[in-house]
């Protein structure tokens, strides 16, 4: 054992910017989560951008819709994660394929205890709506995949700020666009779930870091322990 940590998920060119950004995405979560507590219709916002509460997408893009809405589901996201996890492993990266577990439990988990304190609905009193959880996973994947590659490829600063919020706003744009065309969320629960993942990514990548570093640490340390009381047993 040599002590040296294995690669950072959350590069410390990217933590500066990073920081503030997961920042602000929790307020816009919090003021959305105010703004819209105990409400079952939607705002004018969601009424601007589209009527939520019918299917507004038709053959064959209904197809795509349910497609990308089953990745969002148990099933799916299991399917995902495991396709994930072992990408991370064969890249050796396993601080990276922690963050996918704990990265997208961490994401619904949020997303799913911020729909009961919230309690906005949507179709009735039991289909808890803000944030789209869905959402909420797939952008977390998307976050912790561009993480993956900023690291892997060394990209500075500038180059993998981009890449994060651009694989950010990919994945939250394609699974938010199914849920609202399914009529399953309204355009301000989507924003929520994104905004959910953005906060919660950066901050568990850097406890996944942080424990990963201590561990290392501990571990170098008994290895020297254990080198110095071998040394004085051969001197004696």
């Amino acid at each position: 054992m040599t002590g040296r940590p294995a690669p950072a998920v959350l590069p410390r060119s990217l933590r500066a910017r990073l920081g503030p950004i997961a920042a602000l995405a929790a307020l816009v979560v919090g003021v959305l989560g105010v703004l819209y507590a105990g409400h079952g219709e939607p705002g004018g916002v969601d009424r601007w951008i589209i009527e939520p509460t019918a299917d507004s997408v038709r053959p064959p893009w209904r197809r795509v819709a349910l497609a990308m809405d089953f990745l969002g589901e148990p099933a799916g996201a299991a399917t995902l994660i495991v396709v994930a996890v072992t990408g991370c492993l064969l890249l050796r990266r396993p601080r990276a394929a922690v963050l996918v577990v704990a990265g997208a439990a961490m994401a619904v988990g949020t997303a799913t205890l911020l729909k009961h304190l919230v309690g906005r609905t949507i179709h009735g009193d039991g289909n808890l709506s803000y944030p789209s959880g869905h959402t909420a996973f797939f952008t977390a994947l998307a976050l912790v995949v561009a993480l993956l590659a900023t690291g892997r490829f060394g990209l500075g600063r500038t180059a993998g700020t981009s890449l994060v919020l651009a694989a950010a706003l990919v994945g939250g744009a394609a699974m938010g666009w199914a849920q609202v065309a399914l009529g399953a969320h309204y355009p301000t629960d989507v924003l929520g779930g994104w905004c959910t993942a953005l906060a919660v990514i950066p901050a568990t990548a850097w406890l996944v870091d942080r424990m990963a570093d201590r561990l290392v640490d501990r571990t170098a340390d008994r290895t020297a322990d254990r080198t110095a009381d071998a040394r004085q047993r051969e001197h004696r």
